[in-house]
Parts: C-alpha cells; structure tokens; sequence
C-alpha cells in the first residue's frame, strides 16, 4: 500500500485513475479493498473517497443510471450501470477527446494493458481509423508535438518554458507556463496554465507551441475546470466576420467557435470571432470562391485578394 500523500490530489489525477479502476473492478465484481490499494497504490482512505466520488456518477434525472459501486466489510463490490448496456453513440470529436482520456488513464499505476479498458480503447481507436493506432487520432488535426510534454508537465505541475505563436499580433515570445489542464476542442489541443509573464491564468493552442522544455521547478496542484461551450472563446474585444458558406462548408461551425449560425438557403450564415486576418485569410482559402464575406467591408474582397496573392506566388509573377 502506498505512503498518505500530503495535501489533497488533484481533481485530474482522481478522475485518470478512476477511469482504469472502474472497468478493471467491474470485470471482476467483487476485490478486497487491501488489493485494489496495492494494485493502484492509494491508501484506504484515498481508494474509499474515490470510490465514494464514482458512487455520486451518474446520468440525469440520476435514477437507477448511477455507478453502483460499495464496500462492504473490507470488500469492494461493483455492477454495470443500465447506462453501459446499451451502445453509445459518439460524434467524431467526441470519441477523440474519449480517446485521449483513455490513453491518458492508461499510464497510470495499476492498468492493466490487457484488460476492460485497453480492448474498449482499441475498439474506438479501429473505430476512428487507422492512424488512431498508431498513437493520434486524425479527427481534424492529429496531436500538436508539444501536446505530450504539456500533457506530463500538467500532471506533474512542472513549469515548462516555450516558446509561443500569437496569430493576433503575428509574434513569437518566450515565457513560462504551469499547465493545469489539456483538452480539445473541435480537433484543436489547447492548455489552460498560469502564465508567469502576465501572472495570469491563460488558455493556449498547443499547436502554436512551436518549443517547449521543462524547467524542473515545481507548482503547487490548483484544480482548473475545463471550459464548456463556446464561452470560453467569446471575447467582445475581437472583430467579427460574417460569413456565407455553401452546405460543404459548415465544417467551419463544428470546427471553430461561433457567436451565430443560421441556414441560408443551400448554405449557411456564420458570424465568428477573428483573431488576425492572416487567419481569417487562410480559412477563406481553405473555403474557396464559393465562400463570401459579407461584413464588415474592409473584408468583403478578402478572400479573392488572397487566392490572387497565392497564385502570383506559384507564377512567379503579379497575378489580374
């Protein structure tokens, strides 16, 4: 059994580890409490108030669609929740960010590399394709470089010194970072981590992390929650685009945050929030001629004016 840790773990570590315990003690119903803290080093206290926290799990309106899990005289017992007798059906960014979540838990102590969770895990990765075996899953963009030595600093709480691309101004600078917590949305990896040049909490792209290295101090843990919905990127400081894209082109709305979408005919209307134009530039290439700016004016002729600018370059020469 593992020494009692000092201070309270964090929130992200309790949830990677009940991920492996969960599948691995329901294949098997019933384990002494002594052999489940030995299988995942915890003490008995850490082991019963993770158990408690999986108890409390449930679904809405959280009537017999809880985690039944319990311990009973030095015994824990557990079944398969209804929720887990029938398929789920998961959209494609969904079964990537579980993906994610799943490897993850699988470095944690005690996983065991044939069990419950590894064969579901191989299941999803055969599900999402080919190059999920291989280690990313290519959704919309596989794992930025950066993203597994971010991911291990979060879990440490170790500061790491990178270098980052802000496409708002179109610079580089160097700084340090703790991060706190990693999650994707919409095929992008992002870190939510103290920023100790600005001395704020900040949220960064991982693929715009184009060097980071550890520095060996470490954080004291701070739980972070995870952004929900598109919140989290609303900034009415930011200019606005509006934007008609045909039917193929609502990809834009699952893959990046809005502030509106509506059906227009055989296309769609979106209002997003820009950050430079050099990136509203190259998603209007990225879109074609059948895309159209509509507001605001000075970017009505933007996406022309960039194809043009891209063909002079392969010609060699100014384009029409």
């Amino acid at each position: 059994m593992s020494a009692a840790r000092r201070g309270p773990r964090p929130a992200g570590e309790r949830l990677r580890r009940l991920l492996v315990m969960l599948p691995w003690l329901m294949e098997r119903g019933e384990v002494p409490v002594a052999e489940m803290c030995e299988r995942f080093e915890l003490s008995e206290p850490e082991l019963v108030k993770d158990l408690e926290l999986a108890a409390m799990c449930g679904l809405p309106p959280f009537v017999d669609e809880m985690v039944d899990v319990f311990i009973d005289e030095g015994m824990v017992y557990a079944g398969v929740p209804r929720l887990f007798t029938r398929p789920l059906r998961l959209t494609a960014p969904e079964g990537f960010s579980l993906l994610t979540a799943a490897r993850a838990a699988m470095q944690v102590p005690g996983a065991d590399p044939d069990g419950a969770l590894a064969r579901a895990l191989a299941k999803l990765a055969a599900a999402l394709g080919d190059d999920a075996l291989g280690g990313a899953v290519v959704v919309d963009t596989p794992a930025p470089p950066a993203a597994e030595t971010v991911t291990a600093a979060a879990n440490r709480c170790e500061r790491l010194r990178v270098v980052y691309w802000s496409p708002a101004a179109d610079e580089r600078t160097e700084r340090e970072i703790t991060p706190r917590r990693v999650f994707v949305d919409r095929g992008f990896w992002y870190v939510i981590a103290d920023d100790h040049r600005s001395g704020e909490e900040r949220k960064f792209r991982i693929d715009r992390i184009e060097r980071c290295e550890p520095t060996g101090v470490i954080d004291e843990a701070r739980e972070v929650d995870v952004p929900v919905g598109d919140a989290w990127f609303a900034d009415a400081d930011l200019p606005a685009v509006l934007l008609r894209v045909p039917t193929g082109g609502v990809w834009v709305a699952e893959r990046f945050p809005t502030r509106s979408v509506q059906p227009d005919g055989d296309g769609w209307l979106l209002e997003l929030s820009v950050v430079s134009e050099r990136w509203l530039r190259e998603l209007l290439l990225r879109l074609g001629a059948e895309a159209t700016v509509l507001q605001p004016p000075e970017w009505v002729g933007l996406g022309a004016a960039a194809a043009a600018e891209l063909l002079a370059r392969y010609t060699g020469g100014a384009a029409d």
